[in-house]
């Protein structure tokens, strides 16, 4: 069993709330433009990485008539994905040798996994299990804009516990999270440097203000709780026993903000993020 992800890098929920904002049904034109997919045909569809499953979701609702399979090496976010998203085969598998026949599926796509795995086998994998005309689809976050409620500012009691976390943690390295992060420039070019064709590039925005009127009061909640689940997943990663202590003061802050919104004092904190789609064509 193959949990390194989930325990030591982002937790379940961390992910699966975060990328069901970023792929909420809100921002699906934006995505299927730069997809440019047929969805009235039979796509077999393969997302790779697809950690808690989230995308995979996004892409049954987008495409209802696609055969989706989703694959990931972590055992903890593949068992959380076949118990909560229908209709997605749900697979134990490395992005850097895909289990699939040369040839067998119409669209690859990915979500920051380029960055963790080496070029040559994320792309030439790709291009093995791509029919001829199939599509390459690589997501990746780029920076986006942040700021961060006044009540949930960090306290020095999280500032100093952070700080002797950090100090000396090669978890990153270790693990080798973002070892092949590529700029706007660099991933395209690297995807024609594997032999894929009609490259083109394009950016997908997810604006997460929650005291945007646009947003209904549950998706406004689940925005900022998306927030509370990530720095709780967080601290219950460092193992370390004055984690609990701060756990209830994450718990506070977050249900000072929630309060906030519902009383109708807007804070006007917003975490907007971009997202990098490339796509490419197999041919020849």
């Amino acid at each position: 069993m193959n949990t390194i992800w989930s325990d030591h890098i982002q937790g379940v929920m961390t992910l699966y709330l975060s990328r069901k904002l970023r792929f909420h049904d809100l921002f699906s034109g934006q995505y299927k433009a730069l997809f440019s997919l047929d969805g009235g045909k039979d796509l077999k569809i393969l997302e790779i990485g697809c950690g808690p499953g989230a995308l995979a979701g996004a892409l049954r609702r987008w495409y209802p008539r696609a055969s989706i399979t989703a694959i990931d090496r972590d055992s903890r976010f593949i068992d959380f994905a076949r118990a909560n998203v229908e209709g997605v085969e749900f697979l134990e598998g490395d992005a850097a040798a895909l289990p699939f026949e040369d040839g067998s599926v119409d669209v690859t796509i990915s979500h920051t996994v380029c960055e963790h795995v080496p070029p040559d086998r994320f792309f030439a994998g790709q291009r093995r299990v791509l029919k001829e005309g199939g599509v390459c689809l690589v997501l990746s976050a780029r920076r986006g804009v942040r700021h961060t409620a006044d009540c949930l500012a960090m306290t020095e009691e999280e500032r100093r516990f952070w700080e002797e976390v950090s100090a000396g943690d090669d978890t990153l390295e270790k693990y080798g999270v973002g070892k092949y992060h590529m700029t706007e420039q660099e991933l395209p070019r690297v995807m024609e440097a594997y032999g894929f064709s009609r490259v083109s590039t394009g950016y997908a925005v997810a604006d997460l203000t929650p005291d945007d009127p646009k947003y209904s009061p549950a998706m406004a909640g689940d925005m900022i709780n998306a927030g509370r689940y990530g720095q709780i997943e967080a601290l219950r990663s460092t193992r370390r026993e004055q984690a609990s202590q701060l756990i209830d003061l994450v718990n506070r802050k977050y249900d000072e903000r929630l309060a906030l919104y519902r009383s109708g004092q807007k804070q006007w904190d917003t975490e907007t993020s971009i997202t990098l789609v490339v796509r490419g064509v197999k041919e020849g």
